[in-house]
């Protein structure tokens, strides 16, 4: 009999769309973009949707337009059988790799043999969280806890990691500057093609076709340009406390003289509307139903670190992804390191060692958007497409997320 494995027989996503209200997405409900992905993937893979055991969706608002379990109100706008379950997980930014994280969980466990997984996020239309504002961090507003742990926004906490890694603003934007470049060459030789879906209105209209956030024409004179965007934030009080985020830094870190304001619009993740989704299944199962796949997850893993900070537990859970599969760092051929903001993948590729040729060749967030609860199953599909362009055999795909975690996934082709 055959070793048990987890099969990714196909995935889709939409366009990222501008996280505005003049995007190209905007007017389209989260529901609707998620179900348009798996109308597609049906029509594509040519699964029955009645024997899908669970759609595990990863979503980082859930409030609003995103609440009411946005998974199983996706996969019922998409006219699968009420039969088939859906459920909504976040993890914040690493809520839709974590899905896939706990799809292939299912299937090694014997427990699932088919299982969609994915993400959404419409990022222009918000809905506030408790918590989550300018001046309380992202602690839900429980003051106990930000006694403990000071958690500050997050691009605070990635100035804070530049302070400290010594990145420079002109370090930054030379980062972002490649990754604009790359998504360009990408976009240019239509390496997003084959998993892109064309979003059309509820009146059968084409939405958006193409990632609508790249901006090409960037130089570094121009991001040179433009203003830090968490100076002002840094020096905002938490919500009924005399100290600053930035005063909250430098009591956690007293090595640094001041947190360094380095990052801006144009050199953090892009703020974007989108959806992704795979069909994972059970290597019994897709032979048994002539499903023809594309890789297998070879071994997942998670990482916490220290919550202020926040950002830098991508090399930690890369690495225990890597000794949990028997891997080191040189058997990885393609890495997606999320671009969150341009000091994550620049520690990640400076803690392990990593060459940096080999990470986000096709752009990444900088460039391309983050559309927060949808970017890990993109990621995936990316790193996926990529491999086989190349006729390479392994990725290793890691985000950071909120709190002080991170998410990380080895992917290899079958």
């Amino acid at each position: 009999m055959s070793e048990r494995e987890a099969w990714i027989i196909d995935g889709l996503r939409t366009p990222r769309g501008k996280g505005k209200t003049t995007g190209s997405l905007h007017a389209i409900h989260p529901q609707e973009l998620l179900a348009q992905v798996l109308q597609q993937l049906e029509a594509r893979v040519g699964f029955d949707p009645a024997e899908v055991e669970d759609v595990v969706v990863g979503n980082a608002s859930g409030a609003g337009d995103h609440g009411a379990c946005i998974g199983r109100m996706a996969m019922l706008t998409a006219g699968w059988p009420y039969t088939s379950p859906g459920v909504t997980l976040n993890r914040f930014c690493g809520s839709g790799q974590q899905a896939v994280m706990f799809a292939a969980m299912g299937i090694l466990s014997g427990f699932q043999d088919l299982v969609v997984a994915g993400g959404v996020e419409s990022m222009s239309r918000p809905a506030r969280v408790v918590g989550a504002d300018a001046t309380s961090g992202l602690d839900g507003g429980n003051a106990h806890l930000r006694e403990r742990y000071p958690i500050v926004p997050q691009g605070v906490s990635a100035d804070l990691i530049a302070t400290i890694e010594g990145f420079s603003r002109d370090d930054v934007d030379r980062f972002a500057l490649e990754s604009q470049r790359r998504a360009a060459v990408a976009v240019a030789e239509g390496r997003f093609e084959r998993s892109v879906i064309a979003v059309n209105h509820l009146d059968g209209t084409l939405a958006l076709d193409h990632d609508e956030f790249p901006r090409p024409s960037t130089t570094l004179e121009s991001l040179a340009g433009l203003p830090p965007s968490f100076e002002e934030m840094g020096g905002k009080l938490y919500e009924g406390f005399t100290r600053s985020f930035d005063d909250a830094c430098k009591e956690v870190y007293p090595q640094i003289a001041r947190v360094e304001h380095v990052h801006h619009a144009g050199n953090s993740s892009g703020v974007v509307d989108g959806a992704g989704a795979v069909v994972m299944a059970s290597s019994d199962y897709a032979r048994a139903h002539g499903m023809t796949p594309r890789a297998k997850v070879r071994m997942t893993a998670l990482a916490g670190a220290e919550p202020v900070i926040m950002l830098t537990a991508p090399a930690p859970a890369s690495a225990a992804c890597l000794a949990k599969a028997g891997m080191t760092v040189a058997d990885i051929d393609l890495w997606e390191i999320n671009e969150a903001f341009a000091a994550i993948p620049m520690k990640a590729m400076r803690d392990l060692g990593i060459d940096p040729e080999k990470v986000n060749v096709n752009g990444g967030a900088i460039a391309l958007g983050h559309p927060i609860g949808a970017t890990g199953a993109m990621l995936i599909q990316t790193a996926l497409d990529e491999l086989e362009r190349r006729d390479l055999a392994t990725a290793l795909i890691t985000m950071c997320t909120g709190g002080g975690m991170a998410t990380a996934t080895i992917i290899e082709r079958v």
